[in-house]
């Protein structure tokens, strides 16, 4: 298992267009990292029953492949088990999923962290816990959760980039390329879409105007 500098990783890695692998499709995670997403994160969640194990394992070992063919980060959603036998870089944690201290616990250093959050509350325990980055939202009314979260908009967002201080914050819900500008005012790090960029007819087009504002701010 490899050894981290989580932090330096992190903060390099979470910038600009965020990705979600949500499907077993070689050609979307390619054109995913085409598009110039630094991050793969594998969220596979079939409509009506619940992935298994082996699944899940299989996509990530699929994107490990595909990620370090570009040298990007790679993320598995929810499965800590998953995540590490999967040599991945990190794992992210929804609030109802194994609490921070006890994650950490798990991992011991060797994989990120990064947490779901949905209000002020949330932001400020989890960066008070430790957590290597942060999603945020939803921003924007979003089709792809059912049981979303109240909408947080830009405003909501600006105030939990504010709280989160120095820990990246991930926008994600409902987002489209007509936004990604104000997200990346707001102070977000990165920005999370997955229907408006996987089911796009030019995955790799969409995918880079999203991740462009922070590309064009880029400062060596």
């Amino acid at each position: 298992m490899r050894m981290m500098s989580p932090t330096m990783q992190v903060r390099d890695a979470i910038r600009g267009f965020y990705a979600m692998l949500d499907r077993p499709d070689e050609a979307l995670g390619r054109a995913l990292l085409a598009g110039g997403a630094r991050v793969l994160q594998v969220r596979l969640k079939p409509r009506g029953r619940r992935a298994g194990a082996g699944e899940i394992l299989a996509l990530a070992r699929l994107a490990r492949r595909l990620c370090d063919e570009v040298g990007a980060a790679l993320v598995v959603n929810d499965r800590i088990d998953v995540a590490l036998a999967a040599r991945a870089d990190g794992v992210h944690l929804g609030q109802t999923d194994l609490p921070l201290r006890a994650a950490r616990a798990v991992v011991r250093g060797r994989l990120w962290i990064g947490i779901s959050t949905h209000t002020l509350d949330q932001v400020r325990i989890a960066c008070a816990g430790g957590a290597d980055y942060l999603g945020f939202g939803p921003i924007f009314p979003t089709h792809t959760k059912v049981d979303a979260d109240p909408v947080q908009g830009v405003t909501g967002l600006r105030a939990a980039c504010v709280v989160a201080g120095a820990t990246p914050v991930v926008a994600i819900g409902g987002i489209t390329g007509a936004a990604v500008h104000a997200l990346h005012g707001a102070g977000a790090a990165a920005a999370c879409a997955i229907g408006a960029v996987n089911d796009a007819p030019d995955v790799i087009a969409i995918a880079r105007a999203l991740g462009n504002p922070w590309a064009s701010s880029r400062v060596s």
